[in-house]
């Protein structure tokens, strides 16, 4: 115990010191108090104290001394910071890894920097990403599961509380440009709305600029896309741009941009493309470089035993590696397929891989767009393959819309996927491949994105440069590195420290480890620093604990997202136990050899667990995506507008799913007749409409871009004022039911009536109703419609309405339960229960 107690004294000891060295190791330049001085700071509080005046004041200026303050810049020979992190990509995407699509630019950082194959996510989008900013577990960062699917938990509400900064934050403090380009998954559904607030973007985050998306995934040929908060069409009348090579210009001019104002300012950027998360969009020219090189005519059998023999050839696995079985009773193999399928499959693949090979292309145009401005050799770039394992949310089929995937719809027959084989990956499919690529794509682990207890959704890999510092050229580093520990690294490679206190508030400490020590050749080998890690994601956990991997066996598939959730997450589990110093791919379970290392390391993820606010752990899916949050529409029944609005995410809208409702539209109709939109909410690939076409009132439901109702007016309104009408009623009890892991109050049938000037003109009964959501990178429109529309056949957007609207009215009817319909869920949920 005394023994103890002089350790830890000696270690708080050799921290003072340590601060104290930081503190004076404060660098200045100029003359003190003269406009050209700089100085770094210490970084304990952000921001820092106002310097003392001081210059001399008197009565009169010219007895006076002026003085100001100096200007604050980062540490001498800090780099530039260049963060990529790509969508939805398995170990085995990148050639760099083996894959058999061409990466080149992460050839590229490769072989002037570092290969890691150890590096982890979190099985899952923005959680990973919450960790890679923050420095911080997912949990405890407020994301154990994606925005979208966020409760009122600490660990799962989505929200990066003021004790966490960003690593723009304390860059941005210290003197660093700071930019985040693409992909913002870490904005709350519920504050993504004009009404704000702003402080979960990436501008109230500590990033000085941003360009790109809210949300898990956008329409690459029409994004909803965001310079700072202001929601920007630059591919209006530009056929054929894409968001993949637009937000690398958008880069490249503002790295130049900066470099010319301030040439010896060291920026900060975080590179997020949507790729190659779905929708799969790449260019046509991308799809026939591809498809020319006949990558997988021969199945994904064969591309999987190709990717594995490349992996150990390139010395990225270890050589006594083995390849588990192909999952059978999970998919088919190859060769059972028929022609029709097999046609269809290879063409997602290639779809899949163009959108790799391009996104590749354009960081590449990042990287050397540094180069070209003379600042590559002091630039660290951190190039991170995916954020999870690849997407298996295609399910089996893979599917021309992933709008279907969130509504329960997972397995679309070859015969309709077929009529989308020509545009397969314009802007007519919001498509998804086949999870049998996905599991080749992940090679050699198992498993998908999703499942954080195997290493097909968690292992990612990395590569590193950093020509001024990493001399170990084209070296493999082996250590267990996880998302967390980027910040920490990036921290010591700048010599800023963590800071204690920001805008007053006491900081949770980093919970990463930096794995600077990495670039160093004399450490190629070094044992690993960061020991322990859990992993958790909807139910599924596991526990990395110096080599060691305890893991719950995979007991529900990705794209089985919709049913009741495992009762008890924590204890109804087969739990499996690995060796990964031995066992690379986590192929052999020893867990009946061990039986008390399994206990050990249960009760070590528990108490993690507990640490990082994991708890209460929740093994359901699809019902969160419907659960009430907190938006600026929770609670309300009505909603009333006068006057034209577009861009309302759908987390900020009034939602019309699983309940009864009424719109009802004052309008004014011209001499010579009206047309154009009134509302809509979502696009091509669901949502609904409400509209005037040829003069006729219009309400159309659009189920998935498979099927679309449609409710019309037999003649054009007059000239003149009009009130119409869609009512709509539900025969479902409503989201209540997921109260009781139950899910038959969504998706029920109703019936809609539209009326014109109180008088019926059209009755429809919907056999059923989307359950889940709408196209969610498409908005809540009135007046017009942006982005894509809900029924080409009728109109192209913007549609503006050409009657006026005096007054739009919407109601909403939420189904409440009653007291019989509680007594019988319950009674089903614990005979649930029993049977589990």
């Amino acid at each position: 115990m005394k023994r103890n107690l002089v350790a830890l004294s000696l270690g708080v000891l050799l921290g003072l010191v340590q601060s104290a060295a930081a503190i004076a190791q404060q660098q200045t330049t100029g003359v003190p108090g003269s406009s050209s001085a700089t100085t770094t700071i210490d970084g304990k509080q952000l921001p820092p104290p106002d310097p003392k005046f001081g210059g001399v004041i008197k009565d009169g200026a010219l007895q006076s001394k002026p003085w100001w303050a100096p200007r604050i810049v980062p540490p001498k020979g800090a780099p530039n910071v260049l963060l990529i992190i790509t969508d939805d990509a398995g170990f085995g995407v990148p050639s760099t890894f083996g894959g058999v699509i061409p990466t080149p630019a992460m050839d590229r950082i490769a072989s002037e920097g570092l290969r890691y194959n150890r590096m982890f996510s979190t099985a899952l989008c923005s959680p990973t990403r919450a960790a890679l900013i923050t420095g911080r577990n997912h949990h405890s960062a407020g994301f154990g599961v994606i925005s979208e699917q966020a409760t009122g938990f600490p660990g799962y509400s989505s929200i990066l509380e003021k004790d966490k900064a960003t690593i723009g934050r304390i860059l941005l403090d210290n003197g660093y440009g700071t930019s985040w380009f693409g992909k913002n998954h870490n904005t709350p559904a519920f504050a993504a709305s004009q009404a704000g607030p702003f402080d979960q973007w990436p501008i109230g985050m500590g990033f000085e600029y941003f360009y790109g998306f809210v949300g898990g995934d956008a329409n690459q040929w029409q994004p909803n896309l965001f310079r700072n908060t202001t929601q920007i069409y630059p591919f209006e009348g530009k056929p054929g741009w894409n968001l993949v090579t637009g937000m690398a210009d958008d880069a490249i001019d503002y790295m130049t941009r900066m470099h010319q104002i301030q040439p010896d300012k060291p920026i900060f950027i975080k590179y997020a493309p949507g790729a190659t998360h779905a929708p799969h969009h790449p260019t046509k020219e991308w799809v026939d470089k591809i498809s020319k090189l006949k990558l997988f005519d021969e199945g994904w059998n064969k591309v999987r035993e190709r990717i594995f023999e490349n992996q150990k050839r390139l010395g990225v696995i270890p050589m006594d590696t083995k390849l588990s079985p192909w999952p059978k009773d999970v998919l088919k193999e190859w060769d059972q397929l028929t022609a029709e399928e097999k046609k269809l499959f290879i063409r997602q693949a290639e779809v899949f891989a163009a959108y790799v090979a391009y996104g590749d292309h354009e960081i590449g145009r990042v990287i050397q767009g540094f180069e070209n401005l003379g600042k590559l050799d002091n630039t660290l770039v951190i190039y991170i393959n995916g954020d999870n394992g690849t997407s298996a949310e295609g399910g089996p089929m893979g599917t021309p819309n992933e709008v279907a995937f969130f509504n329960g719809l997972n397995e679309l027959p070859i015969e309709v996927q077929m009529k989308f084989y020509d545009v397969w990956g314009t802007d007519q499919t919001y498509n998804h491949m086949s999870a049998g690529w996905s599991w080749a794509f992940d090679t050699p682990f198992s498993w998908f994105k999703q499942n954080a207890s195997q290493l097909g959704g968690i292992n990612q890999n990395m590569v590193v440069s950093w020509p001024a510092r990493i001399k170990d050229k084209g070296g493999l580093r082996e250590q267990f590195v996880h998302v967390i520990d980027v910040v920490p690294t990036i921290l010591e490679a700048a010599g800023i420290r963590a800071p204690e206190f920001v805008d007053g508030i006491k900081q949770k400490p980093i919970e990463g480890t930096s794995f600077a020590y990495t670039f160093d050749a004399k450490n190629a080998k070094a044992s690993t620093r960061h020991k322990t890690q859990y992993f958790e994601m909807m139910g599924q956990w596991a526990l990395y604990d110096d080599g060691w991997f305890l893991s719950t066996k995979v007991n529900r598939a990705p794209w089985e997202a919709f049913g009741p959730a495992n009762t008890d997450p924590l204890n109804k589990q087969v739990l499996e136990l690995f060796n990964l110093n031995k066992d690379f791919n986590q192929t052999e379970n020893i867990a009946s050899k061990y039986p008390q290392k399994v206990k050990e390391m249960k009760d070590k993820f528990i108490a993690e667990a507990r640490k990082y606010q994991v708890f209460p752990m929740d093994a359901s899916v699809g019902a969160r995506a419907i659960a009430p949050r907190p938006s600026i529409a929770a609670g309300r029944k009505e909603f009333v507008y006068t006057r034209a609005m577009t861009g309302l995410p759908q987390g900020d809208s009034p939602l019309l799913l699983n309940t009864s409702y009424t719109i009802t539209a004052d309008i004014e109709v011209p001499q010579g007749g009206a047309e154009g939109m009134i509302l809509t909410s979502g696009g091509r690939f669901g949502g609904y409409g409400f509209y005037l076409l040829q003069g006729k009132p219009v309400f159309l439901w659009n189920m998935v871009d498979l099927e679309r109702h449609k409710w019309e007016g037999a003649d054009a309104l007059s000239p003149g004022r009009h009130t119409i009408e869609f009512d709509f009623k539900y025969e479902g009890i409503g989201v209540g039911t997921l109260e009781y892991n139950n899910f038959s109050g969504l998706g029920q049938a109703g019936t809609g009536t539209l009326k014109v000037d109180g008088k019926e003109v059209a009755t429809k009964r919907m056999p059923k109703t989307l359950p889940m959501i709408l196209q969610w990178d498409e908005s809540f429109d009135i007046g017009s419609d942006t982005l894509t529309g809900v029924n080409d056949a009728d109109y192209k957007p913007p549609f503006t309405l050409t009657a006026k609207l005096n007054k739009l009215t919407l109601r909403v009817d939420r189904p409440q339960l009653s007291p019989a319909d509680i007594k019988k869920l319950q009674a089903a949920m614990q005979e649930k229960a029993k049977s589990d």
